[in-house]
């Protein structure tokens, strides 16, 4: 298709699924400043609140995780009443302990050529170019500072012989920059985060709400000024009032079903806030991690992540003839295996960033050459079929050169949890892996201060869409999440509180409160009254289906125009035929789940249409309509340069899109290449 019938194209599906709104842009970020004193001038002109204002101000955050609970423990040390709310029944079970691998952060420790601005370089370019420069680089500056906080906070990150702390790569570099505590990066980050919550929950400045869920947000006079609750083992609803409200509620991966999040991890929070004005930020771009355990039947909750690290000293390989497939791995000579990635990209191997390695293991099984269990597939035609999905994770060389008391030093736990799920010793068998959902770059829109479009509402973490545009690379989630929450959010937070003496008392008598107090009622009774036959879990299955098909790892334009009239029939059959048993008043994660559902069949729906419209492949979202002779991602930045801001318009009416353009002045553009 040529580029005049291809535009004319979009023009004709915009006219079926969205609308064009205006440009949005970030006005909070100085962009005629060198890129390197832009964060300092921004820290200047924020306006302060003083330490006896501060107590009279309430800030209410959503979450426990790395971003939440940092934000929660700064602004409480830095005077200000918080209350905190978590769904899970403590703050250490927020799904940051999940993470495994480490945390970036541009300290240069190995002396291999490591910067700042080397870490915000490879961050823009694994993101393909899509994500907004002056946050990325940002990023990359209050790095260094986490590891210091962290060590402060007695996390035991590993260490070399002499003492200093560790470093190893991670996929997408070329440089040795993270730092981790063997498999557990993520548990010991959030203990230290916790520590310093609990911190100020013992002083008094933090309140914590835990079984508590956010159901709705309350925006008074435009302004986001509380929340609707459930609380998760009465049924109570409560409304909570504030003068700003932080969402860190992470991401919406669990849209897809399988997926390697926490099964309670949910969009709720963020989409409420999106029914509300919240613009969100490139809904499609989620992220496929490579090195997770694969599907081994039909009746799995969830995926098991392990950890991109094990890809430093693990060589991925599958057999190069089908037929040897069905064969013990150590039976298969060397000369008999395709070590693909090293084949194809020479240059980074095994660590080419996680979109790349993942596309090539699907290719890899789609040939005929994947290995382990075979399960069940439906193609988009209606034909069923039986493949393997997996691709072997080998650590054979590096026992042999290491030798196995060092590679069970780095890795230990990640093999006994990798033994313990599939029964077989991963020091003696390789590891079976295949690509699943991992985490979702896109989110609420926010300017470089963190805000939302409704004032008053700011996003961090996960939950926000600024830092890692198309394609996250490894190790910098907890990155973000730490920074947002200990140093940015802290920084910028004040500006709009400054302000907050004039914002005037709301209370559950306000109009905005009543409303979102019944909108909650209404909803719920609605759920616990359709009383159909069909059990949640299968609905959201089917959901996880569709988007796995169609709006996955490989995307075509008739597959996501059939994905959207899929999934608006699965929400039609979800509202008049879901089966919610018990009632609202007692412990239900029936009710529980729905709610959460119905979040999710409306978020899908975005997905898709972002999706569509975007008519280029970039970082982990392949276009089959885009690409390279090689078959390697095309991106189109004369066209598709800018981050996707939906609005959300009303049930039933088509989503606005608002672009908001991506300029690159610190940064040479180019297609990407790890060959």
């Amino acid at each position: 298709m040529t580029a005049t019938a291809a535009s004319n194209n979009n023009a004709a599906l915009a006219d079926q699924y969205w609308t064009t709104g205006d440009e949005i842009h970030d006005t909070k970020a100085n962009h005629d400043l060198p890129i390197e004193k832009i964060w300092p001038d921004r820290q200047f002109t924020s306006r302060l609140v003083n330490p006896a204002n501060r107590r009279k101000m309430t800030v209410i955050i959503v979450g426990t995780g790395l971003a939440g609970g940092a934000a929660a423990a700064t602004l409480g040390e830095a005077g200000y009443r918080v209350e905190n709310f978590c769904y899970q029944d403590s703050p250490r079970r927020a799904h940051s302990i999940a993470a495994q691998g480490g945390i970036n952060a541009a300290k240069n420790y190995k002396n291999d050529g490591d910067s700042i601005y080397r870490l915000f370089y490879d961050t823009v370019k694994g993101g393909d170019y899509r994500s907004r420069e002056t946050n990325v680089y940002r990023l990359a500056a209050v790095s260094a500072n986490i590891i210091d906080q962290c060590v402060a906070q007695g996390v035991p990150f590993a260490r070399e012989y002499g003492g200093l702390l560790d470093n190893r790569s991670f996929g997408g570099v070329q440089v040795q920059r993270t730092f981790y505590a063997r498999g557990q990066t993520g548990q010991q980050l959030l203990i230290g985060a916790y520590q310093a919550l609990e911190r100020q929950v013992h002083a008094g400045t933090v309140h914590m709400h835990t079984r508590h869920e956010m159901v709705e947000l309350i925006v008074a006079d435009g302004r986001a000024r509380g929340i609707v609750t459930r609380d998760m083992v009465t049924g109570k609803i409560e409304e909570w009032f504030g003068d700003a409200v932080v969402l860190a509620t992470g991401g919406y991966g669990n849209v897809f079903f399988l997926s390697t999040n926490a099964m309670g991890c949910n969009v709720t929070a963020s989409w409420r806030a999106h029914r509300k004005g919240a613009y969100f930020g490139n809904p499609c771009y989620t992220q496929i991690h490579p090195t997770c355990i694969p599907v081994h039947g039909e009746n799995q909750s969830k995926l098991t992540l392990m950890s991109e690290s094990l890809r430093n000293d693990g060589r991925i390989w599958v057999p190069k003839r089908a037929e040897d497939c069905d064969k013990d791995p150590r039976d298969i000579p060397e000369e008999d295996r395709d070590y693909y990635l090293e084949r194809i990209y020479p240059s980074f191997g095994n660590l080419v960033p996680r979109d790349i390695a993942s596309r090539q293991a699907k290719y890899r099984c789609d040939e005929g050459r994947g290995v382990g269990p075979k399960v069940r597939e439906v193609d988009s035609d209606g034909t069923e079929h039986m493949r393997a999905r997996g691709v072997y994770l080998d650590f054979s060389e590096a026992i042999e050169r290491m030798g196995k008391d060092a590679v069970e030093k780095k890795y230990g736990n990640l093999f006994d949890m990798y033994q313990r799920i599939t029964d077989e010793n991963p020091y003696e068998v390789p590891m079976r892996i295949y690509p699943a959902v991992h985490y979702t770059m896109g989110g609420l829109w926010v300017d470089y201060d963190l805000q939302s479009t409704i004032p008053g509402l700011f996003v961090c973490g996960e939950a926000n869409f600024s830092d890692h545009g198309a394609n996250r690379l490894g190790a910098s989630a907890l990155m973000q999440g730490l920074a947002d929450g200990y140093w940015v959010l802290p920084n910028t937070i004040t500006d709009y509180l400054a302000d907050s003496p004039k914002f005037g008392k709301v209370d559950e008598k306000h109009p905005a409160a009543v409303e979102a107090r019944q909108a909650v009622e209404s909803r719920i009774n609605k759920l616990l009254t359709i009383n159909g036959t069909r059990t949640v879990d299968s609905i959201h299955k089917e959901l996880g289906h569709i988007m796995w098909e169609y709006c996955g790892m490989e995307r075509n334009e008739a597959g996501l125009i059939k994905a959207i009239g899929l999934i608006r029939n699965l929400r039609n059959e979800f509202w008049t035929n879901v089966k919610v048993t018990g009632v609202n008043e007692e412990l239900n994660q029936t009710l529980e789940r729905a709610g959460r559902l119905a979040d999710f069949l409306e978020l899908g729906e975005l997905m898709c249409i972002d999706a569509l419209h975007r008519r280029e492949s970039c970082g982990g979202h392949f276009r089959a309509e885009s690409q390279t002779d090689e078959g390697e991602a095309l991106r189109h930045d004369d066209e598709y340069q800018y981050v996707a801001a939906w609005e959300w318009t009303g049930e039933g009416h088509k989503p606005t899109l608002h672009k908001e353009p991506l300029v690159y002045k610190s940064i040479q553009v180019k297609q990407r290449s790890y060959k």
